[in-house]
């Protein structure tokens, strides 16, 4: 009974780390035991108000839309968003709505601003590109800078300029002040910034502070998604990081990229980033110094500072081995390869490190099921 008892409270404690709106009570009676669960009502408002995103967001982005020539009843019937809901202002819609009609709208307009842009139009695929430009950038400082010089090319209505010092370091976004929803754009731009920067190092970013050059715009719900001081009616717009995060090296590679470019807006907004794993580390170590070959073991645990021991012991805690980083990481690259339609599959094999093309489609059918050539076929139609 001591066992089952024990067995239960691992549950319990498991449980509660998972969902904190949930209290259970365990109470053992002689060879029973008596779970509660006691549901905390007000846990479950705030984690539903996290997901709900205020109607007045959805009015700013159908006027930005207008300026493209987009019809705002056309959006609200594509994304199934009742007209009636914009004349109640405490109106709210699901996080997924908004990302969906973001997306929508984007799609509409040809313009990765939305209509934001005063006139000016960012082309669907430059924040890939640049996120192209960046991806194998040694630390996030450079990746930053890199960033930045990026967006320098062309002439947009906002600029920013990375500033260390010895106590932290300072993004600041410079925009001129008669631009229309100016203050919903720079409340954007760091919103995303920092879960950018996140998702390039593997780290949850948590900011010294956030300022910006403007009076608030909302009751403070944008303020609640950050665990940091956000500042408002200051002499600029910036964001302030510890130099720790600068020089933390980016753990994703071309390959993860390539696999977050078709849903980034979603993670962006979801914001859903964990902390680098040994998986994610090794991961980084491999794509960034030996390409398509794969380093002994004893090297990688050379990189890690660890023991042979520690390390096999540690990927059995994240459930995974050696072997299966490395054969995800050859399924992965197989296929990003095969998206590739100037490369042949033998090539393919080739450059996966296998010595035969035979070899290759057996392993490629164990990973996905299909044969590489009836997995690309599938691409090409839009089937994978």
């Amino acid at each position: 009974m001591d066992e089952l008892y024990r067995g239960i409270s691992c549950v319990y404690l498991c449980f509660c780390y998972a969902n904190t709106a949930v209290r259970t009570i365990l109470r053992y009676r002689g060879n029973t035991v008596e779970v509660f669960a006691i549901v905390n009502e007000k846990k479950i408002e705030e984690r539903v108000a996290k997901d709900l995103i205020p109607i007045k967001q959805v009015l700013v982005l159908l006027e930005a839309a207008k300026r493209s020539g987009v019809s705002s009843h056309e959006l609200l019937e594509e994304v199934g968003i009742e007209p009636s809901l914009l004349e109640q202002p405490n109106a709210a819609i699901e996080k997924r709505t908004l990302i969906q009609l973001m997306l929508i709208v984007m799609h509409r307009t040809q313009d990765e601003f939305m209509g934001f842009g005063e006139g000016r139009v960012s082309r669907p695929g430059t924040f890939s590109m640049m996120a192209h430009a960046l991806i194998n950038c040694a630390t996030l400082e450079k990746a930053i800078t890199r960033s930045i010089k990026f967006y320098e090319l062309f002439e947009i209505y906002m600029s920013a300029e990375l500033k260390r010092s010895d106590d932290d370091s300072r993004v600041q976004f410079n925009s001129f002040k008669n631009v229309e929803f100016r203050e919903h754009i720079l409340e954007a731009t760091v919103f995303l910034a920092v879960r950018f920067f996140g998702w390039l190092v593997g780290q949850t970013l948590v900011p010294k502070k956030i300022c910006f050059d403007f009076e608030m715009i909302d009751d403070g719900g944008y303020a609640d998604q950050f665990s940091c001081p956000v500042l408002y009616n200051q002499a600029a717009t910036v964001l302030v990081l510890e130099n720790r995060y600068l020089d933390m090296p980016l753990i994703q590679n071309p390959l993860s990229l390539s696999k977050f470019l078709k849903s980034s807006l979603r993670e962006l907004m979801e914001g859903d980033i964990k902390n680098a794993s040994l998986n994610a580390q090794i991961r980084s170590i491999i794509s960034k110094e030996y390409g398509n070959n794969f380093p002994d073991f004893s090297v990688v645990c050379e990189k890690l500072n660890m023991t042979p021991q520690t390390l096999r012991r540690r990927l059995k805690d994240e459930n995974t081995s050696y072997q299966e980083i490395k054969d995800s990481i050859r399924k992965d690259g197989s296929i990003y390869y095969l998206s590739q339609p100037e490369l042949t599959i033998d090539e393919i094999a080739m450059l996966m490190g296998f010595s035969e093309a035979s070899s290759f489609h057996r392993a490629f059918k164990k990973w996905t099921g299909k044969t590489p050539a009836v997995y690309r076929q599938g691409m090409l139609e839009g089937e994978v």
